[in-house]
């Protein structure tokens, strides 16, 4: 499986993971509505980041609060939380993806879904999180 396949799936992580939010819904609402107009299965990998961030939300949010340095939670434009939701995630709980790859895929998808600075903004929230993890400096449950 090719990375812009992953990249595709994480943007389609977000698009499940943004209409959760929006609709203050689950995950299986959101697949039925979609299978309803014709939209296909989310794929494994799809379904693994938004599993994740669902179950892992608390730590994650905790994370964000703690380094996006001026931000409310729930102010933060929902694209951007959700952003940084998955690319936690996957800096913290998926093997197989390097932490660079991660972080630059999370500000491609910013740059792509939301406002111009917001790709600085994850760029520098992702860094200083994985600079505290490489040194130690984060435990995640």
């Amino acid at each position: 499986m090719g990375d812009s396949s992953r990249g595709r799936q994480r943007r389609n992580a977000l698009r499940i993971l943004f209409e959760m939010d929006i609709n203050k819904t689950d995950l299986e609402e959101v697949v039925r509505n979609r299978k309803m107009v014709g939209e296909v299965e989310p794929t494994e990998f799809t379904l693994q980041l938004v599993k994740g961030v669902t179950e892992h939300r608390t730590s994650l949010d905790l994370m964000i609060s703690r380094y996006a340095e001026g931000w409310d939670l729930e102010r933060m434009p929902r694209v951007d939380r959700n952003i940084l939701r998955i690319a936690l995630y996957e800096l913290f709980y998926v093997e197989d993806v390097p932490p660079g790859v991660a972080i630059d895929e999370a500000v491609d998808i910013a740059k792509e879904f939301s406002t111009k600075d917001s790709g600085k903004f994850i760029n520098g929230v992702l860094g200083r999180v994985n600079r505290d993890s490489e040194s130690g400096g984060i435990e995640v449950n």
